[in-house]
């Protein structure tokens, strides 16, 4: 058997999980490397990987093999079968005290399902909840684990390492039982529909009520950014209506207006129903990109109902004032209404979360990060 000496392994190695183990390996741990089609991990090895202390394996039992005890392998494959699939085929080969991590978006039920199958071999498992896209997984995400509580100490210095930091504090943090970890990164993606719905909102407000120049609103969205909405997602607003095409003129009016979505804010949305709470804002947000597919329909609309202009002639910068007061009080209830879903989520399900702490592990990595969630820390 070959020596032990990776730290964890990681499966699955389309981007995320390439730059997920380079954060890894920059923090001093020794990451093992494996993919469904092993000709990937000697091209990760050959190139990204290059000059680093990552090693790969050729199958699941030459990777179990290379682990240090207990042994911790994390999943990033695609959610549902393909974690089903791997999850199968690892308990053989891993033994009690071993924790498997799905880091994936998967729904919280499964990782309820795979807590409780797995009870009685003694291998833990975590449901972890990744955010901030490409870029957070290399260089610092928002990390949300839940599952077995006994697994934490073990995982805990890898994933408070890698996470993003906000005052030096760690974005990761322990959030509670079984499907905790998952339930909260999809409310988190339910919040992350909200405040961009918001967003587009005050945009088309600006746009259509006030007659605004895009370089206009750039700066308007510039000025928010330095007060109380302060976040990421006001930030790139106002990148990408500073955005120019190749030929000089202003991108975001070429793009068409229908939006798609990857599941997880509907999967707040349904949840919501389920648990009998009103998640209004949420789900306007997921009906209105539900609406925004409807292109077609809506052309045709705009023929028969044209709606109305308006000529606005009131004080602008009064308007601008109220419109940001707007936003932030439309943010305010957001949360609100997610943190309500979390209370009855834990209460139902007889999770301790740390609503304070879920709130600080959202403050930097995350799609989410703002100042505002510094401010509605609660002890």
């Amino acid at each position: 058997m070959a020596e032990s000496k990776a730290d964890i392994a990681l499966i699955g190695l389309a981007v995320m999980g390439q730059n997920l183990i380079l954060n890894m390996d920059s923090h001093g741990f020794v990451v093992c490397a494996f993919n469904r089609t092993v000709s990937k991990v000697n091209e990760f090895l050959a190139n990204e990987a290059k000059g680093t202390k990552i090693i790969g394996a050729k199958s699941l039992e030459d990777m179990v093999a290379k682990l240090k005890k207990p042994r911790k392998v994390m999943l990033l494959v695609k959610a549902g079968f393909a974690v089903d699939e791997f999850v199968k085929k690892l308990v053989p080969l891993l033994e009690k005290g071993d924790i498997i991590i799905d880091g994936g978006n998967s729904q919280y039920t499964d990782t309820q399902r795979w807590c409780k199958e797995l009870e009685p071999t003694g291998i833990y498992y975590i449901g972890m909840g990744v955010s901030g896209g490409e870029d957070g997984a290399r260089y610092g995400p928002s990390l949300m684990p839940g599952g077995h509580p006994a697994a934490w100490p073990h995982v805990k210095p890898i994933f408070q390492a890698i996470c993003a930091k906000v005052n030096n504090e760690p974005c990761c943090d322990w959030v509670g039982e079984d499907g905790a970890g998952h339930f909260v990164k999809m409310v988190h993606n339910g919040i992350e529909y909200g405040d961009m719905q918001l967003i587009c909102e005050a945009y088309h407000i600006m746009k259509d009520v006030l007659g605004m120049q895009q370089e206009d609103m750039a700066q308007v969205f510039d000025e928010w950014n330095k007060g109380e909405l302060d976040s990421f997602l006001i930030e790139i607003t106002r990148d990408i209506l500073n955005f120019k095409d190749a030929d000089g003129k202003y991108l975001l009016p070429k793009i068409r207006d229908a939006a798609g979505q990857k599941g997880t804010g509907k999967w707040t949305g349904i949840s919501a129903l389920e648990y009998g709470v009103p998640v209004t804002l949420i789900g306007e947000a997921v009906f209105a990109r539900c609406l925004s597919a409807l292109k077609e329909e809506r052309v045709k609309a705009c023929k028969v109902l044209p709606g109305c202009t308006y000529n606005f002639t009131g004080d602008e910068k009064e308007f601008l004032e109220h419109l940001r007061k707007a936003l932030y009080a439309s943010k305010v209830i957001s949360y609100a209404q997610g943190f309500m879903l979390l209370r009855e989520a834990a209460k139902v399900n007889k999770w301790n979360l740390n609503y304070g702490s879920i709130a600080l592990m959202w403050r930097g990595g995350c799609i989410i990060r703002s100042v505002f969630l510094g401010n509605i820390k609660v002890k």
